[in-house]
């Protein structure tokens, strides 16, 4: 389309045009992800083949005190006089040595079989009675040998900042350059590198508490982990790609393509719940900002009060009640078929269409306060010169939003908007709460139809124990919402343009 067929739309034609254009570029910019994908492999790889050849160096141009680094970390340091770094590396290499020999290295060889001795009873005379023994635990087993793996790799990257740091500070000598000593090191860390020393705890956690877990269950999918394999009493074994194929409906059984039609089911009402919900509460809330903060609306402050008491109540209560206040014998329908304006109770929670809408329309009542906070800050900011040079040159306020408003709210709430995507596709509270992800289906395996992935997630792990379908769905759930929220985020325009509104 030409610049000029664009001017002459009218506003309603030119948002509908750029809503489609902006949905028909998705394609290829998630083509364009994919294909970036190889550039970033190599250059990777291109800094994983310089570590060797780092290593390499050292190992051919070291002296006796970098070559004795190879086997006992820190002495090159130590050696050099500095001691702090030398003594650290030392220490970490005996922790990890204990820790191998009495901890580690025995989960991490049943690794491969998940455990082979199952519990048994066996009579003690001692206290009259059969005892119970549970030689191995195929959960404890995966999970310690993951952080065994975890630790490894940690022990891997401090012998080659070892290596790295021992054959530099031979260097160091070598051209007659002064060393660091411990007290330049301390001084380091207490000031231009203090960022290091604050962040080393809770990356830390971070990789305790967030990056094994992941992969802990990315490990699960990939077991028969399920009711009838419960540790400590069963043993779960490993089982290649038989969950994926469950879920994808490529298994022979019956089980597998109610597995498959069920996660389609879910998987497209999640995407357009995620939709709706995102853009009612966004465009909604803006609305309601730009209505309170007009010229000439009086009591401004208790608007604003009203909306934000739905914020000051918890979730859990606003849900629980509104899902009482829906229900087939709640008060709207007792009260409807009393006035006789119905012959039945509304549906609203036990029919499929319905209690979708429903769930829509409760979301907007929680969700719209919040959006309204955000925009009426935004919109305080709005210099108010543009919207003067906008009436000077004749636009009326349709034009004036379409022109100034909605620009300038898309360019800085976009992020947000983003957040707020991702964020309902994993909405646990308002599907759960409110409907319990009902009404059930018979046609589809442990799932009602509102069901989000994530409560269906939640459904399958604890009610019925089917921990491995359960990752697999974790594994597709972490792949959509990491795909869409980096796709996005870098086609946005907050980003392509971010000194647009500085």
């Amino acid at each position: 389309m030409i610049d000029l067929e664009y001017l002459k739309m009218s506003p309603m034609q030119k948002l509908w045009y750029n809503v489609k254009a902006f949905f028909t570029r998705l394609p290829a910019a998630f083509g364009k992800f994919f294909k970036a994908i190889p550039k970033k492999l190599k250059k990777l790889w291109l800094a994983f083949t310089g570590i060797f050849i780092t290593i390499g160096a050292a190992a051919r141009h070291g002296d006796w005190k970098t070559r004795t680094s190879f086997g006992v970390m820190g002495f090159g340091l130590i050696a050099r006089k500095q001691y702090l770094r030398g003594i650290l590396y030392l220490l970490f290499e005996v922790l990890f040595i204990l820790y191998m020999i009495f901890f580690g290295w025995k989960f991490l060889a049943k690794m491969g079989s998940l455990g082979v001795g199952e519990y048994t009873e066996v009579w003690s005379d001692e206290l009259g009675a059969y005892v119970y023994e549970y030689p191995d635990n195929s959960l404890l087993i995966l999970l310690f040998s993951l952080l065994t793996i975890f630790i490894m790799m940690g022990f891997v990257y401090a012998w080659y900042q070892n290596v790295k740091g021992s054959y530099l500070s031979q260097q160091f000598v070598e051209a007659r350059i002064a060393l660091p000593t411990t007290k330049d090191d301390i001084r380091s860390y207490a000031n231009e590198n203090y960022h290091k020393t604050l962040l080393s705890i809770p990356m830390l956690g971070l990789v305790v508490f967030t990056i094994l877990p992941i992969v802990f269950m990315v490990f699960i999918a990939f077991t028969n982990y399920d009711k009838a394999h419960m540790p400590p009493k069963e043993l779960f074994t490993w089982n290649g790609v038989d969950n994926f194929v469950t879920l994808l409906g490529g298994g022979i059984s019956a089980n597998s393509k109610v597995f498959a039609y069920t996660f389609g089911e879910v998987l497209v009402w999640t995407l357009v719940w995620a939709i709706l919900a995102t853009f009612t509460n966004y465009v909604l809330g803006m609305v309601v900002a730009i209505l309170i903060n007009k010229k000439g609306v009086k009591c401004k402050k208790l608007w604003r009060t009203i909306l934000v008491m739905t914020i000051a109540i918890p979730q859990f209560v606003s849900l629980m009640f509104m899902s009482q206040l829906l229900a087939d014998q709640g008060l709207i329908n007792n009260l409807l078929l009393k006035w006789g304006w119905i012959d039945s109770p509304i549906p609203f929670l036990t029919d499929g269409t319905i209690a979708k809408v429903t769930i829509v329309v409760v979301n907007m009542w929680i969700g719209i306060p919040y959006s309204m906070l955000i925009c009426t800050g935004i919109l305080m900011n709005i210099p108010e010169d543009l919207y003067e040079s906008a009436r000077i040159d004749g636009a009326g306020p349709v034009k004036a939003y379409m022109k100034i408003t909605l620009p300038y709210m898309l360019h800085v709430t976009t992020p947000y908007l983003i957040t707020q995507f991702i964020g309902n596709l994993n909405n646990f509270n308002v599907i759960f709460l409110l409907t319990g992800g009902n009404p059930g289906s018979l046609d589809m395996q442990y799932a009602g139809k509102t069901d989000l992935l994530i409560t269906w997630l939640y459904k399958l792990t604890v009610s019925e124990s089917q921990y491995g379908i359960a990752s697999v769905i974790g594994i597709f759930t972490f792949i959509i919402v990491a795909v869409l929220s980096l796709v996005l985020y870098n086609r946005s325009k907050s980003v392509k343009n971010e000194e647009d509104f500085m």
